[in-house]
């Protein structure tokens, strides 16, 4: 209804200036050289107006052939971009599928409609690892740490495939280079972390350690690793500082003491550790320098006054005293001992030999048939796995598991297992 209002309107408003034009009077003389026309002033109009009309199509017309190759050409990107886009979704839904063929080939085609664009380069990275093609993979990644914009997606790649080969060395290398191009990824921080781990760099994984990770069995590691004394000493401290109860803190700590000539240090750290977690290495470090029996007795009870009462502190005084020639003194702390609850093997092996040592053998084979039948002694076992070790590490060979290592007679059920473990793999 509105349309054939307009229309209406519009019509008569023509036919009303039509009508005006035609009733003007006058005469339009033009001389053009030796020609001359002559009109009536309407004709004339009209005349203006046809050939405005016919000079405005020929302009657009002649734009439009001047503008063709440009709009051909835009037409050909339009449509290859919009190839291109839709090679993209099938390749994305392809690898999405698990499908490396169909991934690949679709990740190509993207390649040659769009470009070499971050995008695509992923996209064949990602195809070509997994249709097995390392080379191709590797090839586009490289391309990809080639741009300002995208060379943390190419480290991240090759870091990864590094990472798969166990290629250590050159895996550290490309996780720095990933860091000065995206600092502060915590995922890239988290991986530099366990890369330091696998090559035993550990000032570097204390350094990228998080709130939760072991930090003083990792500074106790890194300040045995360190070849600067005055880094190492500081190391040491940290280690001892965040634990004091560590045993390889301590030892970290007394050590660097006695080796810068402190030992009245050295020997408050031991004590100040045995009053926390009494452990057999701290006594044979304390006492390791005094070779004198009646001296060795009188280190010891120093190094157990602070926690006397443990049954660890009574076997070290039983120990110390039967080979200062005591052996009615090492029979009462080894009673105390078994009064406080000890009954392993250590224990009556000890007793046996205290009994031998008093003149009753019957006493001493009856305490050989009790360490029989005793509970296990203790040894470093990694709280995780329940792997029995010779000796303190940082790190479990058994799972792999960065300062699992305690001192325990109790060996504890197996809470992983190795292989599904990365660190252990490596080690």
């Amino acid at each position: 209804m509105w349309r054939a209002i307009k229309f209406v309107v519009a019509s008569a408003i023509l036919i009303a200036v039509a009508w005006w034009v035609s009733r003007l009077p006058g005469h339009v003389d033009v001389d053009v050289g030796a020609a001359q026309f002559e009109a009536r002033l309407p004709a004339a109009i009209l005349i203006v107006g046809v050939l405005f009309v016919a000079l405005y199509v020929l302009l657009r017309v002649v734009g439009a052939l001047f503008r063709s190759p440009r709009r051909v050409a835009f037409s050909i990107r339009l449509n290859r971009r919009g190839a291109g886009d839709r090679a993209v979704t099938r390749s994305l839904l392809a690898l999405a599928a698990g499908d490396p063929h169909d991934a690949r080939r679709e990740a190509q085609r993207a390649r040659r409609l769009l470009g070499a664009t971050p995008q695509t380069l992923l996209l064949v990275a990602e195809a070509s690892r997994l249709a097995g093609r390392e080379g191709e993979a590797t090839e586009a990644f490289r391309t990809l740490t080639e741009r300002e914009d995208a060379k943390f997606l190419g480290y991240r790649g090759l870091l990864r495939q590094a990472m798969e080969r166990e290629d250590w060395t050159e895996a550290a290398s490309l996780a720095r280079h990933a860091e000065e191009a995206h600092p502060g990824a915590a995922w890239l921080r988290a991986e530099r972390g366990q890369l330091a781990i696998r090559t035993g760099n550990w000032a570097e994984a204390l350094a990228l350690a998080d709130a939760d990770a072991p930090k003083a069995a990792l500074a106790a590691a890194a300040a045995e690793a360190e070849s600067d004394p005055l880094v190492a000493s500081r190391l040491a401290r940290q280690a001892w500082k965040e634990s004091p109860g560590n045993t390889a803190a301590a030892l970290a700590y007394a050590r660097r003491l006695r080796a810068e000539g402190s030992e009245r240090r050295a020997q408050s750290v031991l004590r100040r550790s045995w009053a926390l977690s009494p452990q057999p290495d701290l006594a044979n470090f304390a006492l390791a320098m005094i070779t004198a029996p009646t001296d060795r007795v009188t280190a010891a009870q120093r190094l157990t006054d602070d926690n006397i009462d443990h049954p660890e502190s009574r076997l070290l005084l039983a120990r110390e005293m039967l080979a200062a020639n005591q052996p009615v003194e090492a029979g009462r702390q080894a009673e105390k001992a078994r009064l406080a609850g000890l009954d392993q093997r250590r224990l009556w092996a000890l007793r046996a030999d205290i009994e031998e040592a008093l003149g009753d053998p019957a006493a001493a084979r009856d305490a050989l048939r009790r360490a029989s039948i005793a509970a296990p002694d203790p040894a470093w076992r990694c709280t995780a796995c329940g792997t029995e070790a010779p000796g303190w590490a940082v790190l479990c060979r058994g799972c792999g598991r960065v300062g699992t290592l305690e001192w325990s007679a109790v060996k504890p059920g197996p809470l992983i297992q190795a292989a599904d473990h990365p660190v252990a793999n490596a080690a």
